[in-house]
């Protein structure tokens, strides 16, 4: 029946407002006699407003029937009460990302997460925690967590690109994320010219983006949700005067800044010793707060949007530091005399290069000057790599530049200039003016290392070129003389050390990895170190041309063959690689950056290690490199003595890194000039060995994370949230039962594992694209990450919330049978003697702020609650997904209710008394919470902003004012007046915008919470008594004794183990007893099931089932005998993971269990 303008009361509920369910009218305003503005609240709590016409009456009607018929479908709404759970998941489960991802993550780690990023919206973090703590694992958490709350469907990661297949593999791996290298072929084959609109989750290479205006203008019109950058103290700027230099890299991370919502920048180096720099870097995380220059000495506080964590902090949940011992050697050693031969002849031949190349840059030529000298470098170190590296690198470089005076001479026998060598698609000249190794994985650094050294020269015309080709002869000579004779004292040393007891040939349980820099040398080295075991299959190694997958089968081959002794290796064997199964380490090459020497270590020393790590550091120390780093090694073996294994951590710093390589060079072009030593010395004493005493002393600082206390109370939340996990069992049930329910095929195959041979297209219609493709079958599947990787069988896909196939299939349910919540059902408490109805109310609770995402308000927390009320008005807390345990109503139970249950009191309840209840006892104090850490959190990032802002502005006004009077005195200053007082405008515009916005941050909503859903949850024991068979109230009385005397019994024996027993009384949880070792802080949940000597059977409901197998290492069920005699002593029987060969169904609301059977296999508390 249609309405009238009179008839919108408030309070009434309406049917044909919008088209996807009923609404309730909150207000109406009268426009004359042919409109009203309508405001109502939809179903899910939200308010909605439209202008209603006369002619709009007509599809309007008011809804007559009660809202709540709690007559639908009792398995659909339990069906769609766990899709939304599966929905929300971390919800229900605080730590499902942690459940789903195939990692077991350190205290640390879960305190970057959960109590650091996830409390920042939007997140602006600096992660600064030392190398090997784990950054791509918190990184993958974060991503995982942020997809799963629906905050996340694009996502940017930008890296050096020596890391990004790194970053593909772990994500995938680990995460089960799915994300796409960036690449120019990319660009090409996109079809709207911009990859970065059509990609939702992408890694690309900083470089790549930052020396590329075009990507950097194609990423200036996307936006994305979070964008995390390894490796960020590459995107530096530098203060000079007034003037901030920006570098290209530091360019593109203000593009990245101002386009995404989240952004996590990753360092373990974030201070390069220069305070100036380190607030113009800070930028990127808040362009407000770290504005303008230090006017004093002191920096802003970074406390809120950073976290620095060294190595030596870090424990694990039992307090176990997570690093062992390390130890560096140094292996110095003699050339022999043809080797010194060869090594003074290779190196004059570069010296006088590298010279020549240095005047043509300075004299004009910059391109060739720089590209010579690039590979003159290169040839020395591979000089100093290996006979077998130099002899093959001179062979090549002389047949090439062979071929180039041939070619000459035939062309253009006038003396035409030699060209220049072409560069590798992609690399500029710029690239190699400021080279960054780590800006290349293993395979393109040999090859444009191989370009340049084989062909770049130094010569301008043909008859320099023959005379360089006659020197280059000589040198192959000499060099194939040296590597005929055997003679190598560097593979002697190697030789020595597998001969040691360090590392005794035959022993399975020693384990060693050789680096080298050049694949000549690795093969030379694998081969010598198979001949001197005299197993080939005990060496395998691993180089850049190895194909990805190849590469991981054999890091597989030395993790878990006993036989395989030795890895050697090239960088491509990946920084983050797990390979911690050995503990010896040998740098057969020293790089040029110490960076890499760190990420070598960090191979071998890294979480999950159990032995003290050794590493040797070949050194031909007579050398002109070799001086330079055994003199290095002797200052951080000095320091070593005051800052112990901490001085291996910051090899890496950046500033290091450009001292040791300027030196180096300087080092192969002055010749033994005596004052070159004293140089050495002095760059080494008054400029690297301060900076690392700088680096480790603000290290020595960082107090991190090293309070047991706080690890015991991530350990205490982590434990007892175990009880609440999805994963695997009702994750397994839920999607088992949706699938098969329309049609679908699941059979199960290894253990834990399935094969999905149909996946209907009802359900694939409901993908989500952001999250990928549902497929129509699946070879392997498994709901547990245990199964993921099985010995000999593929990998299986992890079913969980937040993956494609997971959320269309919740998408369907909840699309088909979501009004089953809405209008409510009834169910069958089926242990429950008692005859009193109660109702059952879901409750949801926002609360917003001013900021609008999506055209809505942004809603910055939120909450999920049941509770259970009676007609009384009494409320009960239920405990978590009380509906697992009720069972639909049967037809025959309906029968026996019908005209016996009066439910007008469940309909005004759901409204009313759930809605008052849940505003007093959710709303209010979930809304205090929240107010209260968000105004802690405004108010110190608006001090900070006004503090710096307004002092930025006082200097510019100031700067304006005199300027000015400067010009009007006729002086000509290098900033004019407008210019200062533009800045000082432009500072003043800024802080208003930063203002607004944490207005609006400030501006929080306590929205009304939201009844999602209800049941009238009735009683088995009313449907006895209609049945013709009352409850005994003797028997009632006899169990509720039997039940406390069973749960104080096994206090009790909880106490005789030294344990701390909480009975819970108060709530479900799914357990009766919370008992807490005190030496260890373990958490043990305890079911406790007392009988009398009568009892045969007793039962367990199916959620304490599957939160059992969700833990089975901590849940207990107690079997108490209970005797008939008041003074008897019950006896406590204790049974270890008791289901774990119990499948439940869907519908399955509790196993029975005989008593006789329990007691056989039940032993003493444990």
């Amino acid at each position: 029946m249609s309405v009238t303008f009179e008839e919108l009361d408030a309070g009434k509920r309406l049917a044909g407002v919008i088209a996807d369910g009923e609404v309730t009218v909150v207000a109406v305003e009268v426009h004359g006699a042919t409109s009203a503005t309508l405001t109502y609240r939809a179903g899910d709590g939200r308010l909605g407003e439209r202008i209603v016409t006369v002619d709009d009456l007509a599809g309007i009607s008011e809804v007559s029937q009660r809202r709540w018929t709690f007559d639908a479908d009792g398995a659909m709404f339990r069906l769609a009460s766990e899709a939304r759970r599966m929905k929300w998941a971390h919800l229900a489960d605080p730590f499902a990302a942690v459940d789903t991802s195939n990692i077991e993550p350190y205290p640390h780690q879960i305190d970057a997460v959960y109590n650091r990023f996830l409390e920042q919206r939007p997140l602006r973090f600096l992660l600064a925690d030392d190398p090997g703590a784990g950054k791509t694992i918190m990184s993958g958490l974060l991503i995982r967590e942020l997809i799963m709350r629906g905050d996340v469907g694009r996502c940017l990661i930008v890296a050096p690109g020596s890391l990004v297949e790194q970053w593909q593999d772990e994500l995938w791996e680990k995460f089960g994320l799915d994300f796409e290298l960036m690449s120019r072929a990319a660009v090409e084959s996109s079809r709207t010219g911009n990859p970065f609109l059509e990609k939702n989750f992408l890694i690309a290479r900083v470089d790549q983006l930052a020396r590329a205006e075009d990507l950097v203008a194609k990423l200036e019109v996307t936006d994305w949700d979070l964008v995390i950058v390894d490796e960020a103290h590459k995107m530096s700027a530098h203060q000079y005067g007034n003037e901030l230099r920006k570098t290209k890299r530091f360019a593109l991370g203000e593009v990245l800044r101002d386009h995404t919502r989240h952004l996590l920048l990753l360092t373990a180096t974030p201070h390069n010793g220069k305070n100036e720099d380190f607030l113009a870097f800070m930028t990127l995380i808040d362009a407000e707060r770290f504005a303008g220059r230090l006017r004093h000495d002191d920096l802003p506080e970074v406390d809120d949007v950073m976290r620095r964590l060294v190595k030596e902090n870090l424990r694990t949940f039992s307090g176990k530091p997570l690093f062992t011992k390390r130890y560096a050697h140094t292996l110095n050693f003699e050339l022999s005399g043809p080797e010194t031969e060869l090594y003074e002849a290779v190196t004059d031949y570069v010296r006088t290069g590298m010279n020549r190349a240095a005047r043509m840059a300075e004299e004009g030529d910059k391109r060739k000057g720089i590209i010579v000298g690039f590979a003159l470098a290169g040839l020395q170190r591979r000089l100093a790599s290996s006979p077998a590296a130099i002899y093959h690198s001179l062979r090549r470089r002389k047949e090439r530049l062979e071929k180039q005076a041939s070619e000459l001479r035939r062309l253009a026998a006038s003396g035409e200039a030699v060209p220049v060598v072409d560069l590798p698609r992609g690399v500029k000249i710029a690239d190699l003016e400021d080279f960054d190794f780590d800006d290349y994985d293993d395979e393109e650094l040999e090859e444009l290392e191989n370009v340049v050294i084989d062909a770049a020269t130094a010569a301008a015309t043909a008859d320099e070129l023959e005379a360089e080709v006659l020197e280059l002869a000589d040198l192959v000579a000499l060099a194939d003389a040296v590597r005929a004779s055997g003679i190598d004292t560097k593979w002697t040393e190697l030789r020595d050390l597998l001969r040691s007891g360090q590392f005794r040939a035959g022993d399975a349980a020693s384990k060693l990895i050789v680096f080298s820099e050049h694949k000549d040398t690795l093969t030379y080295v694998a081969e010598r170190i198979a001949a001197e075991l005299g197993r080939p299959e005990a060496v395998v190694t691993i180089h850049g041309g190895i194909k990805r997958h190849d590469r991981r089968d054999i890091q597989d081959r030395f993790r878990v063959d006993p036989t395989v002794q030795v890895l050697v290796a090239t960088d491509a064997a990946g920084e983050g690689v797990n390979l911690q199964v050995a503990n010896m380490m040998v740098n057969y090459d020293l790089p040029w950056n110490p960076n890499r020497i760190e990420q070598r270590f960090g191979r071998i020393h890294r979480i999950g290690q159990e032995r003290p790590c050794h590493l040797w550091n070949l050194v031909a120390y007579q050398t002109r490199e070799g001086q330079v780093f055994k003199r290095l090694f002797d200052k951080i073996e000095q320091q070593r003595g005051t800052y112990g294994d901490q001085v291996y951590d910051v090899l890496g710093d950046s500033h290091i890194n450009t001292s040791l390589q300027d030196l180096l060079i300087r080092a192969i072009r002055e010749d033994h000039d005596p004052a070159h030593a004293a140089y050495m010395n002095e760059v080494i004493e008054s400029e690297i060995g301060p900076q690392l005493e700088e680096v480790l002393a603000e290290r020595a600082l960082v107090a991190g994370l090293a309070d047991p206390m706080a690890n015991d109370k991530i350990r205490q939340v982590m434990e007892r949230a175990r009880a609440r996990k999805l994963q695997p069992w009702f994750v397994e049930a839920f999607f088992t039962a949706a699938l098969q329910l329309y049609g679908g095929r699941i059979t199960g195959r290894e253990p834990g594992r399935f094969e999905i041979t149909r996946v209907p297209a009802a359900i694939r219609s409901h993908t989500d694209p952001t999250l990928g493709p549902v497929h129509d079958r699946y070879h392997r599947v498994t709901f547990d990450k245990r199964c993921v990787h099985l010995d000999g069988a593929d990998r299986a896909e992890l079913i969980s919330p937040g993956t494609p196939i997971l959320a269309a299939v919740v998408e369907k349910v909840l699309a088909d049978h979501g009004d089953t919540l809405h209008a409510g059902t009834t169910l069958v408490d089926t242990e429950d003697p008692g005859t009193e109805p109660r109702l059952l109310v879901y409750l949801d609770h926002t609360v917003t702020d001013g900021r609008h995402l999506n055209g809505q308000r942004q809603v910055v927390s939120r909450r999920f609650q049941y509770v259970e009320i009676d007609a009384d008005g009494n409320t009960t807390d239920p405990g978590g997904e009380p509906y697992i345990d009720y069972a639909p109503l049967a037809d025959d139970q309906r029968a026996l209710l019908d005209g016996h249950i009066d439910t007008e009191w469940a309909d005004a309840t759901a409204e009313s008394t759930a809605r008052a209840w849940a505003i007093e006892h959710l709303a209010t104090p979930h809304f205090d919470e929240i107010a209260a850490i968000t105004n802690e959190r405004v108010a110190k990032v608006r001090a900070a902003v006004r503090e710096r802002l307004e002092s930025e502005i006082r200097y510019w006004d100031q700067q304006a004012e005199e300027l000015k009077a400067k010009e009007l005195s006729g002086k000509k200053p290098k900033i004019s007046s407008g210019r200062a007082r533009a800045r000082a405008d432009e500072l003043e515009a800024r802080m208003a915008r930063r203002r607004l916005d944490l207005d609006k941050q400030e501006n929080l909503h306590n929205n009304p919470p939201t009844v999602v859903a209800a049941a009238l949850v009735i009683p088995h024991g009313l449907l006895d008594a209609l049945a013709g068979q009352p409850p005994d109230p003797e028997a009632a009385a006899d169990k509720m004794e039997t039940d406390r005397r069973a749960v104080d019994a096994v206090v009790a024996a909880e106490r005789a183990l030294g344990r701390n027993p909480e009975p819970q009384h108060h709530s479900n949880p799914g357990y009766d007893i919370l008992s807490i070792d005190p030496v260890t802080g373990t958490n043990y949940f305890i079911e406790v099931k007392g009988h009398l000597p009568r009892t045969p059977e007793i039962s367990v409901s199916a959620a304490q089932v599957q939160k059992a197998k969700g833990d089975p290492e901590h849940w207990r069920l107690a079997v108490v005998a209970v005797p008939d005699d008041p003074d008897g002593e019950p006896t406590v029987s204790y049974l270890l993971e008791p289901f774990r060969d119990v499948t439940l169904h869907f519908a399955q609301t509790k196993v029975p269990l005989n008593v006789t059977q329990l007691l056989q296999a039940a032993g003493d508390p444990a």
